[in-house]
């Protein structure tokens, strides 16, 4: 018998994608567990941007979210049950989430989020080919959860990083939460009962690497440009139009800026603009 070891079967594209998304999830958690690791319980109560939500209150979301996917890539009936009755109370089921576990002592709620992510991770990375979990709003699959994760957990950090005075390097795993930005186009029109444009927008990003994302069709009219880490800010709500450098071509796509979100549910006051402006 040869003791060469067989080679590894390839890793079709979807597996690829689902497996490029969670290091890149990893990766981001990673850096927010820098932030937020070595603090002490005084640390902990420092409020963020978010009214009302204090360091402990973000990673308290993310852990509860984190969980609630898990159970529904695990248990399918149980998810169900949840969601029956967090829509009882659409408007504050995802605070009162954060609440519970911002009361925790912090090593706790730290080795809770750790633990819940890392098995989250698991789960997802083990998923068959194609398989589709259920959400409060449409089934999501492996790729989809993953990349809705790291855009909540990037935008979180964000305001730890803020309420910590840090600033954070952007890097490429931004793409993520740029794509999602622009796929959300039209569901921030419809959240704000308004009817989105017929035409798709061009949009281009410059990466953190330099390089150039593109999205839509070269010879659309209305176009949006800029960097990516600005326009993550925009469609996470991190920042006000007025400190970023992006800029529109045509009415419907500077409505857009106005309007950008890319995550579900009610868009909140958003970001006050800086003494005098920013970016032109």
């Amino acid at each position: 018998m040869s003791d060469v070891p067989k080679a590894a079967p390839p890793v079709s594209g979807a597996a690829s994608t689902v497996i490029a998304v969670l290091d890149d999830l990893r990766d981001e958690s990673a850096e927010l567990d820098q932030l937020v690791g070595e603090l002490g319980d005084e640390g902990w109560a420092v409020d963020t941007p978010a009214v009302g939500w204090t360091i402990a209150y973000q990673v308290a979301h993310l852990a509860w979210t984190d969980r609630a996917a898990l159970l529904a890539a695990t248990d399918a009936d149980a998810f169900a049950a949840h969601a029956v009755v967090a829509m009882k109370s659409p408007d504050t089921f995802v605070d009162d989430g954060a609440r519970e576990g911002a009361a925790l002592p912090p090593a706790e709620l730290l080795a809770r989020w750790r633990a819940g992510r890392d098995e989250l991770q698991r789960v997802l990375r083990a998923a068959p080919a194609g398989a589709r979990f259920p959400w409060y709003g449409p089934p999501m699959s492996a790729a989809s959860v993953g990349t809705a994760r790291l855009m909540e957990t990037w935008a979180h950090a964000q305001d730890v990083a803020d309420a910590l005075g840090v600033h954070r390097v952007p890097t490429d795993r931004l793409r993520h939460v740029a794509r999602i930005g622009v796929r959300a186009r039209d569901y921030a029109y419809a959240v704000r009962g308004l009817t989105p444009p017929a035409e798709e927008f061009r949009v281009e990003l410059v990466a953190p690497s330099g390089e150039l994302w593109t999205f839509g069709e070269e010879d659309a009219t209305q176009r949006v440009t800029g960097t990516a880490l600005d326009f993550c800010l925009l469609a996470t709500r991190r920042a006000h139009r007025d400190d970023l450098d992006l800029r529109a071509v045509g009415a419907d796509a500077d409505q857009w800026l106005g309007i950008a979100q890319a995550f579900a549910g009610p868009p909140g006051e958003g970001r006050e603009a800086s003494a005098g402006g920013g970016a032109a």
